[in-house]
C-alpha cells in the first residue's frame, strides 16, 4: 500500500540517520544532577544561538511554555496573549490549571499583541484587576498561517514591557522558520524578548524535545518549575544528541519547506473561490478556507485522506497543510494537484445541486 503524503504537521518528521547514530553513541550522565555532558552541550549551544545567558532542555514545547509562564508570573496574575495562540488554544489551559494565571486575550490579524494592547492592560487599576505577570507572543504564528514577527515588530512591544518591568516571552516553536524567512540570525529576533521556547522536533526533525532560553537567574528558577511539572530527566543525552544535530545542521534546509508551501498556495490560487493569496504564505504553513466554496473543511480533509493526502482540520471551514522534510518536492506537487482536482470536483457537485 502506498504511504500517504503527510502534510498534517512538521511534527511528523523522522530523525535523520545522523541523529540515530548520535543517539546510539551519546555520552550520558544524570541530568538531574547536571551531569549529562550531551544535554549540557545542547543547552550551551542553544543559549549561544538565541543570544541568551542560559537555556534548559525540556521534553516538549508545551512544557517549555508552561515553565516560562509559571516562572515569570504567579497565581492571580494575568498573561497577555493572542486569542489564537498555541498557549491558549492547544496547551490544555495549563497556565491556568497549573499556575492560576489568567489569560488576557488580544485579537490582531498577525497574532501579535500591540504596544497599545499591552499598555491598555498595564494602565488598569491594580486594586481592581489582576496585575500583568507576562506578555506572550508566538513566532511564527501557527493559526495565523505561519506569519512572521520581525525584530521591527517586536522592538516597540518589548519597549513597553521592559518599561513596565513585565517579561516578554516568545513561543518560538518555529522561530527558525521566522529567521529563515527574514534572512537573519535567530538571535536578531530573540534579542527583543526576555525568554524564548523553541522546538527541536518540528522542522528541525529531532524526535523529541524543546529548549527554553533566557537569563541565568530565570533559567535557574525555571529548572525548579520543570521539576515540579515532572520534566526533569536522567540520561537525557540519548535524545539531546539528536537535538544537537537538529540545532546545528537542520535550519539550513527550512527554505525548502517554505518553497514547497508556496507551491501549494500557488496551485490552489487557481481556484478563485478559495481566495488563496500565495504572497501571504511566509513560511511552511498554508491555511485554506473553504467557506467560499460552501463546503465543510472536515469533508475536504476526509476526501483528501481517501486520495492519499493528509491535512489537518483547523475549524468548520479551515484546513491546514504544513510542509516538512518528509514530503519531497514531487510529493508536494502531487498533493497540490490532488487537492486542486478535489476542489474542482466539489465545485461541480455544488453546481449540480443547484440545477
Amino acid at each position: 500500500m502506498t504511504r500517504p503524503i503527510d502534510l498534517r504537521s512538521d511534527t511528523i518528521t523522522k530523525p535523520t540517520p545522523d541523529m540515530r547514530r548520535a543517539m546510539a553513541d551519546a555520552e550520558v550522565g544524570d541530568d538531574v544532577y547536571g551531569e549529562d555532558p550531551t544535554v549540557r552541550a545542547l543547552e550551551e549551544r542553544a543559549a549561544e544561538v538565541t543570544g541568551k545567558q542560559a537555556s534548559m532542555y525540556v521534553p516538549s514545547g508545551t512544557m517549555g511554555n508552561a515553565c516560562a509562564v509559571l516562572t515569570h508570573a504567579t497565581a492571580g496574575q494575568s498573561a497577555i496573549m493572542d486569542v489564537e495562540c498555541h498557549i491558549y488554544v492547544y496547551e490544555q489551559g495549563g497556565v491556568s490549571a497549573l499556575g492560576g494565571i489568567l489569560p488576557l486575550l488580544t485579537n490582531n490579524d498577525n497574532g501579535l499583541p500591540t504596544p497599545e494592547d499591552v499598555q491598555g492592560h498595564l494602565d488598569r487599576p491594580a486594586w481592581l484587576h489582576p496585575s500583568v505577570g507576562v506578555v506572550c507572543v508566538e513566532n511564527t504564528h501557527n493559526r495565523r498561517g505561519g506569519s512572521v514577527a520581525a525584530p521591527a515588530d517586536l522592538a516597540p512591544l518589548h519597549g513597553v514591557t521592559s518599561a513596565a518591568g513585565v517579561p516578554l516571552h516568545m513561543d518560538g516553536a518555529r522561530v527558525f522558520n521566522a529567521a529563515t524567512f527574514l534572512g537573519v540570525p535567530v538571535a536578531d529576533i530573540t534579542s527583543h524578548v526576555d525568554s524564548v521556547q523553541f522546538c527541536l522536533s518540528k522542522g528541525l526533525c529531532a524526535p523529541v524535545g524543546s529548549i527554553l532560553a533566557g537569563p541565568d537567574e530565570f533559567i535557574t528558577r525555571a529548572r525548579a518549575t520543570r521539576r515540579r511539572l515532572g520534566g526533569a530527566m536522567r540520561q537525557a543525552g540519548v535524545i539531546a544528541a539528536a537535538g544537537l544535530i537538529a540545532l546545528n545542521d537542520m535550519p539550513s534546509r527550512l527554505r525548502e519547506d517554505h518553497d514547497n508551501a508556496r507551491q501549494i498556495a500557488e496551485q490552489l490560487s487557481q481556484i478563485e473561490t478559495l481566495g488563496m493569496d500565495p504572497g501571504a504564505v511566509q513560511t511552511n504553513i498554508v491555511i485554506v478556507r473553504t467557506d467560499g466554496i460552501g463546503v465543510a473543511a472536515g469533508e475536504v480533509v476526509e476526501r483528501l485522506r481517501e486520495r492519499g493526502v493528509l491535512a489537518s482540520l483547523y475549524g468548520p471551514t479551515m484546513l491546514r497543510f504544513v510542509t516538512n522534510r518528509d514530503a519531497t518536492r514531487d510529493q508536494v506537487k502531487e498533493a497540490s494537484d490532488i487537492t486542486v482536482r478535489l476542489f474542482e470536483e466539489i465545485i461541480e457537485e455544488k453546481k449540480g445541486t443547484l440545477r
